[in-house]
């Protein structure tokens, strides 16, 4: 990766999204997404803004460069126009240590991958560029996201277009049923909150009888709804999810439809102070007998030797378990 290529490449960008906001009037988001379009059909009447597009295809950047450019320029969008917490994307490190247990848990070279709440759609394409440094992985992946928010759809398809990543997307809510084929692996940076609709919860066996129900509590009962037999649900969840409220309807639910294959406790120092620790729990449909869950309290993302100690554990645990 390139990083002075990665850097040219952003002040470009930023002085074209600032350049459009102005003449435009509208947000950092808006004028990002109208930069997509212009810089791939070139049609425009700002000559500062094409001079930089121009620049930009010079550089001729990789896939993983462009991403590394988006994720700067979108961090810098925070620092003027932040976005809810549920909106915002999933740290770098946490995407490519799913990527890890993806591969592990399912090494088939044709996966069908469906993100919920796929939001920017940065977990997504972090995905698709990993894999696509293998031997003519990326070709067969379907990948499919689910937002409800029209912005981060358009946000994200447009980045991915010009990332030219194949990437689709569907706008709606992902509590509510949706016409979708069974996926290989399921994976959702899950929205913790209440979920307002008390009536579409209520048709859900974690639905909780006198308050609303946690849509994050929710998605997780709907994902299994989506995936194949023998395929994972990843989700990147609060740490205290299996003893937090409502945990004992959710660990009802599990125990008759799921089976628990894994927890990662997440280091602290990857969530800012005061922030809801996280962990990855990975999922399976019951279909029999179950596994003892491989349980580990990851301390850092940024050691290398904890991160090898840790990725052999896991590798060593799958082969034992004949995964």
């Amino acid at each position: 990766m390139d990083f002075e290529k990665i850097e040219q490449a952003y002040t470009y960008l930023l002085e074209n999204v600032q350049i459009i906001q102005n003449d435009l009037a509208t947000s950092f988001y808006d004028a990002l997404i109208e930069q997509n379009g212009i810089y791939l059909d070139g049609q425009t009447s700002l000559e500062q803004v094409k001079k930089n597009n121009q620049a930009l295809k010079r550089l001729a950047l990789r896939k993983e460069e462009w991403l590394r450019t988006y994720q700067f320029l979108l961090m810098k969008a925070a620092q003027t126009e932040p976005l809810q917490a549920n909106h915002q994307f999933t740290p770098d490190a946490v995407g490519h240590l799913m990527i890890f247990i993806i591969e592990q848990l399912f090494p088939a070279e044709n996966v069908s991958l469906l993100e919920l709440g796929s939001g920017m759609g940065i977990l997504g394409a972090s995905f698709l560029t990993s894999m696509n440094k293998k031997i003519d992985y990326l070709k067969k992946i379907d990948y499919l996201g689910i937002e409800l928010d029209d912005l981060l759809i358009d946000l994200a398809a447009s980045m991915a277009e010009v990332m030219d990543l194949q990437m689709g997307f569907v706008q709606g809510d992902a509590v509510r049923p949706q016409v979708l084929k069974e996926s290989d692996i399921i994976v959702s940076d899950l929205p913790v909150g209440y979920y307002p609709d008390d009536q579409t919860a209520s048709r859900y066996q974690v639905a909780a009888k006198n308050e609303h129900t946690y849509a994050h509590h929710l998605l997780m009962e709907q994902s299994l709804k989506y995936l194949r037999t023998g395929g994972y649900a990843i989700f990147l969840a609060p740490t205290d999810l299996l003893t937090s409220p409502q945990s004992d309807l959710l660990k009802s639910w599990l125990t008759d439809q799921a089976q628990l294959v894994a927890i990662i406790s997440l280091p602290e120092d990857l969530f800012a102070q005061g922030a809801q620790l996280k962990s990855i729990f990975v999922l399976q449909k019951k279909t029999g007998e179950g596994v003892e869950p491989f349980v580990y309290p990851l301390t850092s993302l940024r050691d290398p030797e904890i991160l090898m100690e840790f990725k052999e554990n896991f590798q060593n645990w799958c082969q034992g378990h004949e995964i």
